[in-house]
């Protein structure tokens, strides 16, 4: 008990009668122990009643629901309310957040390092602020996972960037809910909750709520302006995306094999209204003159302009007896074409050499099938036929490409076996987006007759479930990276919903684990889902190693080493800063990683009890054991690179009034000096780069370095008015002054020294190596 109670509260219970103790005390004792039998024994998903394979959206309607029938507001009573949905908060806060799921599906509550700090928000807040528009089905919700391939999915975007405590966006919300369904199947309607998803609005340039922008083709048509209407909206999008005079864009898209949907107005004075489709209805809209007196239209009618007719033809054109926008678009969509079907015996031959997005049913198309008739339209000019194959058919043939279910999937030209599927929304952008990224990347779909396990060539493995929403936002980043990475290492993923052995195997316990196979080598990724996060770990596993062995040092090897635990949070944390720290140190120092986990009894040995263990081993083999922790109390990659360089012997010299004459002013080689003073901040931060850069023109230039401190008077006549300054003095013979250079790079100003002494190089040709010491 007196472990539950502060200090104070301990010493005021021993001053009263055990019973009156007992009596105050067991109400609040009962609170705690219900709470905490409650809470164990369910995991996070329990607590919130969804499954493991719950998506994003599910996850937050989940929560909302128990946050109106929990929250301590609601239940003023109970005293173990704000315990019980403290819970629920936290396993919301976990689940919703892709990174933190992972580690909590793969090491449980012991692998998060973010603790409960008892905050959440007022009831109010959940019943009305929490998610706008999570529950429109004319509104798409994007976040962060989805974003860029919606609005580069070659389909016009409206969106609503709000923020879910702005009372303006509040005022838009009925607005932009009725402009929703009336602009229904013309444009696509979005919104991003900015609260959910800062980074990303940041991102994009959001500086106020509401912001409304437009975007086409990726692009920001235009934006930022405000409205009190749905008619307001309705006309602002007619008048930027549907401009006048398209006749003869009309007579070129018939030409091209475009079709056209065009509606004769009688009650516009004999005008025309046309809206141009490329077979998607959705495009642009205008009224010509004159052209009703072709087809003899007396009243208001529509006529579809299937792709092959012409205006000159009206036996071609399909006649449309209804008014109603809906009945129009389904009537129009089942009239255009279906996909290409491909069959077991064309298959191979059509996906040789040309790029393919697939379509694979099982008999009666999905109801998506209508839909994808879109594609070829949106596809046309990334050179992408569209096809689909009929499982039922022809069944040995998705067999034998481990294709069980309804799926899109991109052939890249290849052949049949260099593939990818698509795991992302079953819906056009999605797709669309997918099979423009994908053609362009090199990420193939792994199976049993392809996996890469005793190849010799490296490659990263993606092991993942198509139901996890952090997996499918790293499909993406995994493109970018083998972009990149093409021709150094192959990319492949494996869905261990079907390949269930060979995820057991390599004793995948979360999703997604990406592994590193490159030889006998196996290096598991842990680090942020970007693709910058994987090119710095591939980096890093690529120039040092994973298991570090002080017996296996060279003499002079100085080695920086992380010891650290995978289900550690600060590991986690340092992981990112580590791999950047490498790339900084590369050529200078090795550094390297031990997972002590894996190996256990060699981190005892080396006496290491906490994690993340920083340590840097001089080299020195009369002492291999010899090291030195990193205490300091920043643990960015600039930091741990200024420590680990400051061991390093130094490679510039420091010059005293009567050297600087001597050696610089009259001497017979190149140096490149640092005016510094020793109480000057960006002088401290500079110095290590300085040694760098001596280091990189070791045996061209000669470094030095002058305390503008203890030698004022040299720095005054050298005409230094600002720490630190570096500067050039080139022999030429002569004696010189120095050329300034404006910069602190390392590399910057060891490229502009070569680039200078390059251009010296008539003046310099006599010049002798530059001497030792």
């Amino acid at each position: 008990i007196e472990g539950t109670f502060p200090m104070a509260h301990r010493v005021a219970l021993r001053a009263q009668h055990p019973r009156s103790i007992w009596l105050m005390v067991l109400p609040m004792l009962l609170t705690v122990l219900l709470v905490a039998v409650w809470a164990e024994g369910q995991d996070y998903y329990e607590l919130l009643g969804v499954s493991r394979e719950a998506t994003t959206k599910e996850i937050r309607r989940a929560f909302k629901q128990l946050a109106l029938t929990m929250h301590p507001d609601k239940n003023p009573g109970d005293p173990s309310a704000h315990e019980k949905f403290l819970q629920v908060n936290r396993a919301y806060e976990v689940l919703k957040d892709e990174d933190l799921r992972k580690k909590y599906d793969k090491y449980g509550e012991k692998g998060l390092d973010e603790q409960q700090d008892g905050r959440y928000e007022s009831w109010n807040y959940y019943r009305y602020d929490f998610g706008i528009y999570d529950d429109d089905l004319e509104i798409i919700t994007l976040d962060s996972g989805d974003f860029e391939a919606a609005v580069n999915s070659g389909e016009i975007w409206f969106i609503n960037f709000y923020f879910p405590r702005c009372s303006h966006c509040h005022q838009l919300a009925p607005t932009w809910r009725d402009f929703a369904k009336e602009m229904d199947g013309v444009i696509r309607i979005g919104a991003v909750n900015c609260g959910d998803n800062n980074h990303l609005c940041r991102r994009k340039g959001i500086n106020s709520y509401p912001s409304l922008y437009i975007y086409r083709s990726g692009q920001v048509f235009c934006g930022e302006f405000f409205c009190c209407s749905s008619l307001f909206l309705i006309l602002y999008v007619l008048m930027f995306f549907f401009p006048g005079n398209v006749f003869s864009e009309i007579e070129s898209a018939f030409s091209s094999g475009l079709g056209w949907l065009i509606t004769f107005c009688s009650d516009s004075g004999g005008n025309t209204c046309a809206q141009s489709t490329d077979l998607i209805i959705s495009s642009s809209i205008t009224c010509l003159a004159n052209l009703s007196v072709v087809f003899q239209v007396t009243s208001g009618a529509t006529a579809l302009f299937p792709p092959g007719s012409a205006l000159n033809k009206p036996d071609s054109v399909l006649w449309l007896n209804t008014l109603d926008s809906k009945e129009i678009y389904n009537q129009v969509i089942n009239h255009l074409p279906d996909l290409e079907l491909l069959t077991s015996d064309s298959f191979q031959s059509k996906l040789a050499h040309h790029r393919w997005l697939i379509s694979f049913t099982f008999g009666n198309k999905n109801s998506a099938s209508n839909e994808y008739k879109k594609l070829q339209a949106f596809l046309r000019n990334d050179h992408i036929q569209v096809g689909r194959v009929d499982c039922i058919a022809d069944s040995e043939l998705c067999q034998s490409l481990y294709i069980h279910k309804p799926c899109m999937a991109v052939f890249k030209g290849l052949g049949i076996h260099d593939f990818e599927i698509h795991h992302g929304k079953d819906v056009l952008y999605n797709i669309v987006g997918f099979a423009r990224d994908s053609v362009r990347a090199f990420v193939t779909t792994l199976g049993p007759d392809n996996f890469p396990s005793d190849r010799k060539e490296p490659w990263l493995v993606d092991f993942f479930a198509p139901w996890c929403p952090p997996c499918r936002a790293l499909l993406p980043e995994l493109r970018k990276a083998s972009i990149q990475l093409a021709g150094q290492m192959k990319f492949g993923t494996l869905d261990c919903t079907i390949h269930h052995n060979l995820c057991s195997r390599y004793n995948i316990q979360a999703y997604p684990t990406t592994v590193i196979f490159n030889g006998s080598s196996v290096h598991e990724y842990e680090g942020h889902h970007s693709a910058d996060g994987i090119l710095e770990f591939i980096q890093l596993k690529s120039n040092t190693v994973v298991c570090f062995s002080a017996a296996g040092r060279d003499e002079g090897q100085i080695w920086a080493v992380d010891f650290y635990a995978p289900w550690c949070g600060p590991c986690q944390a340092l992981m990112p800063e580590w791999r950047r720290m490498a790339r900084l140190l590369s050529g200078q120092i090795l550094v390297g990683s031990v997972d002590c986990q894996r190996f256990q009894s060699f981190c005892q040995s080396q006496s290491v009890r906490a994690y993340p263990e920083i340590r840097l081993y001089p080299g020195n083999s009369r002492q291999p054991d010899r090291y030195t922790s990193y205490n300091g109390w920043h643990r960015d990659a600039h930091s741990l690179r200024t420590w680990a360089l400051s061991f390093l012997p130094r490679a510039s010299v420091d010059l005293t009034p009567e050297t600087f004459r001597s050696l610089v002013l009259s001497g017979r080689d190149h140096w490149v000096l640092d005016f510094y003073a020793p109480w000057c901040g960006p002088c401290q931060h500079f110095a290590p780069e300085f040694e760098v850069l001596a280091r990189m023109l070791k045996g061209e230039v000669r470094a030095g370095k002058v305390d503008c401190q203890a030698h004022y008077q040299t720095c005054q006549l050298a005409g230094i008015t600002a720490y630190p300054t570096v500067r050039l003095y080139p022999y030429l013979g002569k004696k010189r002054s120095g050329e300034h250079i404006n910069s602190r790079d390392a590399n910057v100003i060891a490229d502009t020294v070569r680039q200078r002494l390059q251009q010296l190089l008539p003046r310099l040709h006599n010049k002798p190596k530059v001497s030792a010491g």
